[in-house]
């Protein structure tokens, strides 16, 4: 079963709904993040897009992301919860639930904007060249497993 298709507006306006629906001191069913932590991680998958900061992979480190992460992130296979996550996307310090609310929504928007052929065989920070399907999967189903984390 295909994930529904995050470039396009009704899914995107229907991700931010969800994020909407969330507040400071909203808490989750699992995990020790709390709602701004997660935001701020949900955010990091974007950063690796739009923004120079964070450093790739060396050589070692992107052959293994590619042979053994890649297809894990890249399915339509919904997360575990309680998995473990890259050092990247720890986020242990306080973080401004409203400018990562505001952050994620412009980056969901963004990345509708530009649409899945802006996507399509782009070179992902981790995992080489991606499908536009691939890109979606990730996408979609790293920022769905959080809302449903956080009972949204």
């Amino acid at each position: 079963m295909a994930l529904p298709n995050i470039f396009s507006r009704e899914v995107t306006e229907k991700l931010i709904e969800r994020i909407n629906k969330l507040h400071a001191t909203s808490t989750p069913g699992w995990g020790k993040m709390t709602v701004a932590q997660m935001l701020a991680h949900c955010n990091v998958t974007y950063e690796m897009v739009y923004e120079n900061k964070h450093p790739k992979p060396n050589k070692f480190l992107g052959f293994v992301l590619r042979s053994f992460v890649k297809k894990y992130v890249t399915n339509e296979q919904p997360y575990k919860r309680n998995m473990r996550t890259a050092a990247q996307f720890l986020i242990h310090e306080v973080r401004d639930f409203e400018k990562e609310r505001l952050r994620l929504i412009d980056h969901l928007n963004k990345t509708q904007q530009l649409g899945e052929a802006h996507f399509h065989n782009k070179t992902s920070h981790s995992f080489g060249k991606l499908s536009k399907e691939e890109w979606n999967n990730m996408f979609y189903k790293h920022v769905d497993h959080h809302l449903t984390q956080f009972g949204v």
